[in-house]
């Protein structure tokens, strides 16, 4: 029943989306038809190219076929690749997606341990240390972030790989399974493409980890001690249980789910973040072909990539709530 209230509320949202992502392709600067025509090109080559991609009809009958097509679960043809949309959307997804995972695991399990330890020892030296790490992840943008990773480590002291996408010139990428080098590799026996793909991850993943750890970081530090602060860790105090039991059962078991909402938080923030971070390290991605799309203004892939987006923070808000549920039963019984 949650689930289902959940999408039904989600449906306007994504309609919203459709709509606004429709006007804004069109506002975007350039005409897609000059850029295709080339500049030599006459002006009546431009109108027959504009004609031919339809971008002459009234914007009206352009979303009425946009959502005909949508309809049909077509997102359109690409102008630059001639390919459709949806294939190449699905093709780059597994790129995109294995570094914002991988991250995403690396910044929780840096993140939550440091902000229990961080509670537990107020004013230590790792109290200070985490309210630097948080301090310096929210304020450096990734792309920075990125370029001082690949500065220090690649150009400076050489024990990166070059930035040049998921594998290096020399490696072969590994049969398809999963669309995931790691563990496409390791199903496939072949160790040096997983040691190539592996060195290619750290920086771009190291780029988005810091990015996503401060606010987790902050957030269960806050909430420990908010939690450690109850009255009912106080009666577990004088009732004599170890201190573990307390910091781990009773305190956060119920500070956890302001960690699970800034997680959520935290992932839509690495859907945006990793565009650039693609773009840094040339990551074959759905960001950086986002942003190769928005230069030429291919519309079809600009409003597809969007699309996509939505979708996939509308099943992040879902996987969200139904985590709510099972750590907190009152959820459910709200529901």
């Amino acid at each position: 029943m949650l689930v289902v209230r959940r999408l039904g509320t989600a449906l306007p949202s994504v309609a919203g989306v459709i709509v606004v992502t429709f006007l804004l392709t069109r506002a975007l600067p350039g005409d897609p038809a000059v850029y295709f025509a080339g500049i030599a090109a006459t002006q009546e080559a431009v109108e027959q190219i504009r004609h031919q991609m339809g971008f002459d009809r009234s914007l009206p009958a352009q979303f009425l076929d946009y959502l005909g097509q949508l309809a049909h679960g077509d997102l359109g043809t690409s102008l630059t690749t001639g390919q459709p949309v949806l294939s190449e959307l699905l093709t780059r997804l597994p790129a995109s997606a294995e570094l914002g995972l991988t991250a995403l695991c690396l910044s929780v399990a840096i993140a939550v341990p440091l902000g229990v330890a961080a509670a537990t020892r107020p004013g230590s030296l790792v109290d200070h240390a985490c309210r630097i790490i948080t301090t310096a992840g929210v304020s450096l943008p990734t792309f920075f972030t990125g370029l001082l990773l690949v500065y220090l480590f690649y150009y400076l002291a050489g024990w990166a790989p070059a930035p040049l996408g998921r594998l290096d010139v020399f490696s072969t990428a590994p049969p398809r399974w999963s669309g995931f080098y790691l563990i496409d590799s390791l199903v496939a026996h072949d160790l040096d493409a997983f040691r190539a793909s592996l060195a290619q991850l750290i920086l771009p993943v190291a780029t988005l980890a810091i990015f996503s750890l401060a606010p987790l970081a902050r957030i269960t530090r806050a909430a420990m001690l908010a939690a450690l602060g109850s009255e009912f860790v106080r009666t577990a105090r004088a009732s004599g249980l170890p201190r573990r039991r307390i910091v781990f059962v009773y305190a956060f078991r119920n500070a956890v789910l302001p960690v699970i909402t800034t997680l959520g938080i935290v992932c839509s923030f690495l859907i945006g973040g990793s565009v650039l971070v693609e773009k840094v390290f040339a990551w074959p991605g759905i960001g950086s072909y986002a942003v190769e799309a928005m230069i030429a203004s291919d519309y079809a892939s600009v409003q597809g990539f969007v699309l996509m987006m939505a979708l996939l923070y509308v099943l992040l808000n879902l996987c969200i709530d139904i985590v709510y549920g099972l750590v907190d039963p009152r959820v459910r019984l709200e529901a």
